[in-house]
């Protein structure tokens, strides 16, 4: 279905509201964003017509979902409505969809609404593993600085290339190493089998001399279990939610990554809502990120907390998001030393960002450059 021209500020000013609410229906129900007829607005600016949205979430049975997004989605948007905008969402890892298919289905409207993990999806868009270098970001004032500069870009990517409206981009909290058996710094990791989520970390982790293995969130538990992999990187309170200090006992106090959901729509499904409701839904939207945002900061150090077993895990927080009823950790936390910090720093500046530049070409890296390697004190080189 192709774009028929930019939506009107004024749809009275058109063929009118009724003609307007018969568009509107077609459209919807071709991007099965709506189910049964709305209700004929007095103005379509004031009244809102009866609308169902699907919506595809983040990772499922991790606070971001449960304690955000969901809830936004099934209750904060039928409250500012008065129950005429409502939405079905349902995690991406549990609607038998592929991660590594997110911006394709989001392009295609299959997805009106859909979060993409960006280091799921950079494999085939290398310039989006630019959003998060392994390394690059080991602390959460880094992190935020390192997104805000790339947000215009971000932007503009997604909607000429993969015809996507970006609305929101949220982060986990830090990702971390976890390991079943002791260790005392990066270097003692050198020939582990260590779970990793993507490629960007995968080369990461070997150039540390480890050995990646990627796996899926849903299965790191079973994976340390059953001896498939020793350590894991995840993130604190994900980690600590799924039961990872169970079956570890030690983890580091680096953040290796943190984890971003990019959260869009299609553009054509996009443009034909009515303007009040993309109003309101930018407004909402930002807000939610903010939200994730100071929950992911926080979480970070609630997470060590809960795993090590300290008092700042309080009792609400042994209420895991699936009803799950756990007891303090007693994992051992691991401090950066000055031995692990030049590491990280000697990583990504000889292996990281050469290969990326490889993968992404000359002006790929240049723009990186120009937008965050300075900030950084960091410089990708031009491709071989």
């Amino acid at each position: 279905m192709g774009r028929t021209g930019k939506s009107p500020q004024n749809p009275k000013t058109r063929s009118g509201p009724a003609a307007l609410t018969a568009l509107l229906v077609r459209v919807l129900l071709g991007f099965g964003l709506l189910t049964g007829l709305p209700a004929a607005p007095a103005s379509a600016e004031a009244d809102l017509p009866r609308t169902r949205l699907q919506v595809m979430g983040g990772l499922a049975g991790v606070s971001q979902y449960t304690r955000f997004e969901q809830p936004f989605w099934a209750q904060r948007l039928p409250e500012l409505t008065g129950g005429r905008v409502t939405a079905d969402i349902a995690p991406f890892d549990r609607s038998g969809i592929r991660g590594q298919e997110a911006l394709r289905l989001l392009r295609l409207g299959v997805t009106p609404f859909g979060t993409a993990l960006s280091a799921v999806v950079a494999p085939e868009e290398p310039e989006l593993s630019a959003l998060e270098l392994p390394g690059a970001a080991p602390d959460i004032a880094a992190h935020r600085a390192v997104q805000a500069a790339h947000r215009p870009w971000l932007e503009s990517l997604l909607r000429e290339r993969h015809g996507t409206e970006l609305l929101a981009v949220y982060t986990y909290p830090a990702q971390v190493i976890f390991c079943a058996r002791p260790f005392a710094s990066l270097a003692d990791l050198r020939g582990r089998r260590i779970r990793t989520s993507a490629a960007a970390q995968s080369e990461w982790v070997a150039a540390i001399g480890a050995v990646p293995v990627v796996t899926p969130f849903a299965e790191i538990v079973s994976a340390i279990r059953n001896g498939v992999v020793e350590c894991a990187i995840t993130g604190t309170m994900s980690g600590w939610q799924i039961g990872l200090n169970e079956v570890t006992t030690h983890v580091h106090a680096m953040a290796i990554s943190w984890g971003l959901s990019l959260f869009g729509a299609n553009t054509t499904a996009w443009e034909n809502l009515p303007a009040a409701l993309r109003d309101l839904l930018r407004r909402e939207l930002r807000d939610l990120e903010a939200r994730i945002w100071e929950a992911a900061d926080t979480e970070t150090g609630t997470g060590f907390a809960c795993l090590t077993g300290t008092d700042r895990c309080t009792p609400d927080l042994m209420e895991t998001p699936g009803g799950a009823r756990r007891t303090r950790g007693r994992m051992t936390l691991v401090a950066v030393s000055p031995a692990d910090e030049a590491l990280r720093r000697r990583v990504i500046e000889d292996v990281v960002l050469p290969r990326w530049a490889d993968r992404c070409g000359v002006g790929c890296v240049e723009e990186w450059n120009a937008r965050v390697g300075a900030a950084l004190g960091l410089s990708a080189p031009r491709p071989r």
